[in-house]
């Protein structure tokens, strides 16, 4: 064998080996963003897109910079948007939300402040998080005043006409903007900015939690209160309209949640009256709510649908809120029986699996129970305060669920029986306690006070860690190959990985895959168009070995029967470039440096999407980088 060094620079170090036959090319290896707390409309704390940081590199993360002094708490997580055009040329751009209502885009290369805005300075505070619209045009954040605004993302240019700044309560000295702003794209097309209200700590005050749901082509809003739901106003404090009931919250980190394949929004209620089950009353004290995308119920005053546990009056009176998180959307297998799931944590440590299509069983809200399984959280029973990450193994395509609490941290693998019953089956858990976790390149992050960890998701064995300050919601995000994070010190934290020249192994030419050969493993069939996919072990294979890092291949399609190319990426990632163009007909076959890290280690996995057609496929393998 022949050893030269390459920079890693020029190996896409990610997870398993995608290659992925489709039918429009896109460029690779652009940046992309991180627009909103948990990623992306569902909050599922997993972005598919991260390559840079992977397994065997993750040891390695260090300091990108000294840690940046904020001037104020930034207590959510920050919106980081590629490619801005600002007036110091073109920039990675940070945007976070401090705590006395300054909205603060920050260069993500260095940390220096490109420019910030505080549209109010009373009457308290907010722990909030930005969120960055589609367009990549503008930045929204909550003001303390109770209004949400608008910003130009390059300059910070304030946008002051089509109802901007949009009210959000009436009622800023009792009703907090706690949670992350939200923003999702309905099936319909129409794109919507999410605002969750809630109380301060202490419970105290004339506060009703509600949603309002801003409609970004107009401007026009709705909004759902979750005391006295028949009046779909934001109430007045000491006037008219107000409602006698109180002390309900939306408060969970992401606010309401998003799920596209039903087309509706979730949220949790804190404690409060619940009193829905009965005819003429609209108060939903620790319930989950599901609306239509636009913020509108049912049309009778109720939601379009609502869970209640049994419990809920023992949940009031203990405080011990429902709505302490949301729930958290779960790819489901299609051999269950309920097409669409959700896990929903809460204060009394427990969580409760349920059915979105129908929340309660019962075909419609105000019904209790109905959940599908309920069981403690099993690092041990505290309050979760935070919001789950969710997974989806790209070895086996398996859901997953890392939860965290003030106990600890788990791993929850969703399971389906030969009746079609799911359940929530855990797989791991231990301490520390922490805020609430993502995962990137399949690697499980999330912060403990003083410490940000990085966890094998399947084990959870600790990959690495390093001191931060103390955390009270702050939690991580990783993209482009870094790892940023803020802390209660008001200061935000950056770490990346070493780049470590690589050596580079020659082989024997060796061919890996023929898709022309007898079906197995490596040979037939050829690779079919709709999405079907094939994973391939390139580890121990063509004298490649276990801890290759890359290989150097040839790529060839043979007899594709429609036009089509080939794109060739890590696992999980939504691949945006073309590798090797084709026309019906053609063999074709280019040259590549094809990544083999991450999950699963040393795996390769090939999806195609030629409409309506088939294409067979060679992987021709030369050398190895490690």
């Amino acid at each position: 064998m022949k050893s030269t060094y390459v920079s890693a620079s020029t190996v896409c170090l990610a997870t398993a080996l995608v290659l992925l036959a489709s039918t429009a090319p896109a460029a690779y290896g652009q940046s992309f963003d991180w627009m909103q707390f948990g990623f992306d409309s569902r909050h599922s704390g997993a972005s598919p897109q991260e390559t840079t940081i992977h397994t065997a590199n993750v040891a390695t993360l260090h300091t990108k910079y000294p840690a940046v002094a904020l001037g104020n708490i930034a207590a959510g997580a920050p919106a980081f948007l590629s490619g801005v055009s600002t007036a110091g040329g073109v920039k990675d751009l940070l945007f976070l939300t401090t705590q006395d209502g300054h909205i603060l885009a920050l260069d993500a290369a260095t940390g220096s402040t490109v420019w910030s805005k505080q549209p109010a300075t009373s009457p308290r505070y907010t722990t909030s998080s930005p969120a960055v619209d589609p367009n990549r045009q503008f930045v929204y954040s909550y003001g303390l005043e109770g209004k949400v605004h608008k910003y130009q993302v390059g300059d910070g240019s304030e946008i002051t006409t089509g109802g901007w700044p949009e009210l959000a309560t009436l009622k800023p000295s009792v009703e907090k903007g706690s949670s992350a702003l939200a923003i999702a794209t309905s099936t319909g097309g129409t794109t919507y900015l999410y605002v969750s209200n809630g109380g301060y700590p202490g419970d105290a005050g004339d506060y009703q939690g509600h949603v309002t749901a801003i409609n970004l082509a107009t401007g026009t809003q709705n909004v759902f209160n979750t005391d006295c739901s028949d009046q779909a106003v934001h109430f007045t404090t000491g006037g008219s309209p107000d409602c006698t009931h109180m002390q309900s919250a939306v408060w969970a980190r992401p606010g309401v949640v998003y799920d596209p394949d039903n087309d509706k929004i979730f949220f949790g209620t804190g404690n409060g009256d619940y009193d829905a089950n009965n005819p003429g009353k609209f108060d939903w004290g620790d319930s989950i709510l599901a609306l239509h995308p636009d913020g509108t119920g049912n049309g009778a005053g109720g939601p379009v649908d609502s869970y209640t546990p049994t419990e809920f009056q023992t949940l009031q009176n203990t405080d011990a809120d429902l709505g302490s998180t949301a729930p958290a959307i779960l790819p489901t297998p299609a051999a269950s029986k309920f097409a669409h799931l959700a896990v929903q944590g809460g204060k009394d440590g427990l969580l409760r699996l349920l059915n979105l299509d129908d929340l309660s069983g019962m075909g419609g809200p105000g019904h209790t129970a109905g959940e599908i399984q309920k069981f403690s959280a099993p690092q041990g029973v505290s309050g979760m305060l935070t919001f789950p990450a969710v997974w989806v193994n790209p070895a086996d395509g398996s859901t997953w669920v890392f939860e965290t609490n003030f106990s600890g941290i788990a791993g929850l693998k969703l399971t389906v029986d030969g009746s079609g019953n799911p359940s929530l089956v855990s797989q791991w858990s231990q301490g520390p306690g922490g805020t609430s976790p993502i995962v990137a390149n399949g690697i499980l992050y999330y912060a403990s006070s003083g410490t940000i960890h990085g966890l094998d998701p399947i084990t959870g064995t600790q990959l690495w860690s390093a001191a931060i300050g103390s955390i009270h919601w702050q939690s991580p995000v990783v993209v482009n190959g870094t790892l940023y994070i803020t802390d209660e010190s008001s200061k935000l934290n950056a770490f990346v990985p070493n780049a470590a020249p690589l050596n580079f192994f020659t082989v024997t030419p060796c061919r890996l895959v023929d898709t022309r050969g007898p079906a197995g493993p490596y040979g037939g069939p050829a690779l079919q168009g709709g999405g079907a996919k094939r994973l391939f072990t390139v580890a121990g294979q063509c004298g490649v070995p276990a801890d290759a890092l890359a290989i150097a291949a040839n790529l060839t399609v043979v007899g594709p029967t429609n036009p089509g190319f080939l794109q060739a990426g890590p696992s999980g990632t939504s691949l945006v470039a073309s590798n090797l163009n084709f026309n019906a007909g053609q063999t074709r076959a280019s040259n590549a440096i094809l990544s083999l890290t991450g999950y699963p280690v040393g795996a390769a996995q090939v999806t195609s999407n030629i409409s309506g057609g088939t294409t067979h496929f060679i992987l021709d393998v030369s050398g190895y980088f490690k």
